[in-house]
């Protein structure tokens, strides 16, 4: 699956809430790596500060800037969500907003390397948490890199409105970068307006709906046990067939011979 890419115009939507969400209940091997610029919140809050001393991508910018030792360094950064078992592991994000000055020059790196995990042995997927998109320095290249952008939104209409505005620019974004088409989609959390209403309304895809689940939300913020039959959880380990089928059909177009066109049905 490569790199599955989660962001959001404003607002808390659950990005973080979703990403852990499915990280922790989908079938692959992969990798949570938080990505947002404005700092991450698992270690904090689901793992509860429990760690022996600083990791995760920030330890990784600074040793790639002075040793350029990413790929030796890298392995050493993670926490094995499900220990021992090593097939959730999670990269912690920032601590203090301000060392994301020293990442953003290598998000470019970042992108090419979790990209090439999906050929590692064992082979990874990257489930990456961007946050917000308007922020200093947004991870740009991680989104072009992915082979899935999920955009999070609540269904209501303020969080709408901000996330059409942000889903043009992402688009043209993307055109110029020239990144092959299929890649957006919309991920909406809670209730409010129909999936066909916002997809009409925003001219994007909705690719689930995930409920409003305020107990397993605040397990997965704030630390607890997390139960695989609560809503939210149900929800997320269901997103992985359709966003399997999306890549699936993606693969098979860029397959595809140019003179001989697409098919319809991909």
């Amino acid at each position: 699956m490569a790199i599955v890419a989660l962001v959001s115009a404003k607002g808390s939507p659950g990005v973080t809430t979703t990403a852990l969400a499915c990280a922790l209940s989908w079938h692959r091997r992969l990798i949570l790596a938080e990505c947002d610029p404005a700092g991450g919140s698992v270690l904090a809050g689901y793992l509860g500060g429990a760690l022996d001393g600083p990791r995760g991508i920030g330890e990784l910018a600074v040793g790639e800037l002075r040793d350029g030792n990413l790929e030796s360094a890298f392995w050493s950064q993670l926490v094995d969500l499900d220990a021992p078992r090593r097939e959730r592991l999670l990269l912690p994000g920032v601590v203090d907003p301000a060392q994301a000055g020293s990442i953003t020059p290598l998000w470019q790196r970042f992108a090419d390397f979790f990209t090439s995990l999906e050929r590692g042995d064992p082979p990874y997927d990257v489930i990456v948490d961007c946050g917000r998109l308007q922020v200093l320095g947004p991870p740009w290249p991680l989104l072009r890199a992915a082979s899935v952008v999920l955009v999070v939104t609540r269904a209501q209409l303020p969080d709408l409105s901000g996330t059409r505005a942000m889903l043009r620019s992402i688009e043209r974004d993307f055109a110029e970068h020239r990144v092959p088409p299929g890649t957006l989609r919309l991920l909406l959390v809670g209730d409010g307006h129909g999936k066909s209403e916002i997809s009409k309304a925003l001219r994007m895809p909705v690719i689930a709906r995930l409920p409003h689940d305020p107990r397993t939300a605040g397990v997965l913020s704030l630390g607890g046990t997390v139960r695989a039959g609560r809503p939210l959880l149900r929800a997320a380990r269901g997103l992985e067939v359709p966003i399997g089928t999306l890549l699936e059909r993606r693969r098979a177009r860029l397959a595809w011979p140019v003179s001989q066109g697409v098919p319809d049905a991909i």
